[in-house]
């Protein structure tokens, strides 16, 4: 009976000095929700990183090669940030379990205490005692027999109290062990974001050649930046502008003259090219980070309906290109912090908003996944457009 009435002031003691972290989420059916999309992100963002490492493998040429290892990396981060987010959840669950069973033990303990005290003190007084006083002897058979009749009965009331408690040591368990779970995926994602640095570091030094020709469009850029009214307009300027180069592109080059001029014949007219608008959107498609959606798409707003989605991620986490495609703006724009516009084939192109730092530069070359920059370390919140011919689309249909 001793064990039984010291046992839940024991647990209870543990239960409070092993709670690391109060709940992050005031609804339980929110955490729940949180974490199932968190372990379904990291999943994805693994998945994702173990397909970019092995074309990064098979590339031969060696800037294909560093393209795909910082996507590849940009990946793992996404993947050790989502299994924060996930440990965080986990760990917010288990905690406000334990607090409520907390609750539950203290209000449950207090008629145990209060009966093992009295039975307690029943059971020591002494047998030598009845010998002095008249009738004690029969009082002590009555003692002693009403002991054995109350304790199985204070055994089979308390058995749900007992099941409490062994929950409880389960609990400081999950506890112990989604606090280990944390701390191994915060040292992942540090470890990985040094790697990326370190890549992204070499990859400048070996690109500073061509610095010349990208200050310029960057420079460019920039300009137009200022000049448009609002982002509907600078997509729509830097939509132009993908087109001319695509027009020229598609030119044909200069042709030698032949050796006998008299025998040169026009060359037959090319057919002219497809519009842009037939060929699909571009695959993959991603989110630029992981967290939950602030604003969907279409959703009223003071301005409108909103034109894209709006994410929260983690404070500080790694944003990635939606799609492969070409870097048309890279800076800071009003209000929305600095932006990239990436232009995709077929006339599509992605905004992303939001940054707190760029990582690219206009022009360059990106894969899917590759790395854009970080997101705030206050308040994040990014939000992802896709247009279509300069008209926005929603870019939820296209994740996958």
């Amino acid at each position: 009976m001793r064990a039984l009435l010291l046992l839940p002031a024991l647990l209870l003691l543990g239960v409070s000095a092993a709670a690391q972290q109060s709940t992050a989420f005031a609804d339980p059916e929110a955490t729940r929700s949180a974490l199932r999309q968190a372990l379904l992100e990291r999943r994805a963002a693994e998945a994702r990183s173990v397909n970019l490492e092995r074309q990064a493998r098979a590339a031969r040429d060696a800037a294909d090669r560093t393209a795909q290892e910082t996507a590849a990396l940009a990946a793992r981060i996404q993947q050790a940030e989502a299994g924060i987010s996930a440990a965080e959840a986990r760990g917010a669950l288990v905690e406000r379990e334990r607090a409520l069973l907390r609750e539950a033990l203290g209000r449950q303990q207090q008629p145990v205490v209060r009966l093992t005290a009295a039975l307690e003190q029943f059971s020591r007084r002494p047998i030598a005692l009845a010998v002095l006083r008249p009738g004690s002897v029969q009082q002590v058979v009555y003692l002693r027999a009403m002991l054995a009749t109350a304790v199985p009965q204070v055994q089979a009331r308390t058995a749900g109290l007992r099941a409490q408690l062994a929950r409880s040591r389960q609990l400081r368990d999950e506890a112990r062990q989604a606090a280990q779970i944390l701390r191994s995926e915060q040292n992942s994602l540090a470890q990985r974001r040094t790697e990326l640095a370190a890549l992204e570091t070499r990859e400048r030094l070996a690109s500073r050649q061509a610095s010349g020709t990208a200050d310029r469009e960057a420079e460019r850029a920039l300009a137009l930046g200022e000049q448009a009214r609002d982002l509907g307009s600078l997509v729509g300027e830097l939509d132009r502008a993908s087109s001319l180069r695509e027009r020229l592109a598609a030119l044909p080059g200069p042709l030698l003259r032949p050796e006998r001029p008299q025998d040169a014949v026009a060359a037959a007219p090319e057919a002219a090219p497809a519009a842009v608008h037939a060929e699909g959107a571009p695959k993959p498609y991603l989110l630029p980070v992981t967290g939950r959606t602030l604003t969907g798409f279409g959703v009223p707003g003071p301005a409108g309906p909103s034109q894209g989605v709006t994410l929260a991620p983690r404070a500080g986490a790694q944003v990635v290109a939606p799609a492969a495609g070409r870097v048309a703006f890279a800076g800071p724009y009003r209000g929305y912090g600095q932006i990239a516009i990436i232009e995709h084939p077929g006339g599509w192109t992605s905004l992303v908003t939001g940054l707190a730092r760029l990582d690219v530069r206009v022009g360059d070359q990106l894969v899917a996944g590759a790395p854009l920059g970080v997101a705030a370390p206050t308040n994040p919140s990014v939000m992802l457009e896709l247009r279509r011919g300069g008209e926005p689309v929603n870019p939820l249909r296209f994740v996958g």
